[in-house]
């Protein structure tokens, strides 16, 4: 699918939240991409709020005043599908990880998470947004980039493809450099 690649800005926040609040993206609904970005017991919820709309909170402060969290694919003006990736020092939770902790001491960007509605999915969106996060890192200074794919024999179900299937990143020339868990490697990809 041929897509237009955009950083999620100020300006593009109502695209991402069609792409979260459309059919098949409930999971992502409740986790806003934040997930990986923390690691420990999660903080006392504020009264009133859910922890998904602290999530939201989370992720829309990231847009207003940081560098941008991730990439929103475009067909023409519809926003369709969705890929966070950053330096790894900006994902918590994956220092604790078994299976996505460090290989070395690189310094990489990591591709964490790709959310693409119902409507969209078979059609090659992930695949490329996978190649626009490539020319968006590059683009950024990043020489590394690491990614922690689904590897099964079987078609895997939709809610478990977050991280996109292994034969995706080998079409775009990443290289298995880790396994610790026999479904899920570690592959990385030079990109300077």
């Amino acid at each position: 699918m041929k897509l237009v690649v955009h950083p999620l800005t100020p300006e593009r926040w109502p695209d991402l939240e069609a792409i979260f609040n459309a059919r098949g993206c409930s999971v992502a609904r409740g986790c806003w991409c934040m997930f990986y970005r923390h690691s420990g017991a999660p903080d006392p919820l504020p009264a009133g709020m859910t922890r998904a709309q602290v999530r939201r909170e989370e992720l829309k402060a990231l847009v207003d005043h940081a560098r941008p969290p991730g990439l929103i694919g475009y067909r023409g003006k519809v926003p369709v599908g969705w890929v966070s990736l950053g330096p790894r020092e900006e994902f918590a939770k994956l220092v604790r990880s078994s299976v996505m902790k460090a290989v070395d001491d690189q310094p990489v960007w990591s591709i964490v998470c790709f959310v693409v509605p119902s409507e969209y999915r078979g059609q090659g969106v992930a695949q490329a947004l996978l190649a626009g996060a490539v020319k968006y890192a590059k683009s950024r200074g990043a020489t590394l980039l690491e990614a922690y794919p689904v590897d099964k024999p079987d078609r895997s179900g939709d809610d478990s493809m977050w991280f996109g299937s292994k034969s995706m990143y080998d079409r775009e020339g990443f290289n298995e450099v880790a396994r610790r868990k026999p479904t899920r490697p570690v592959v990385r990809l030079k990109v300077a």
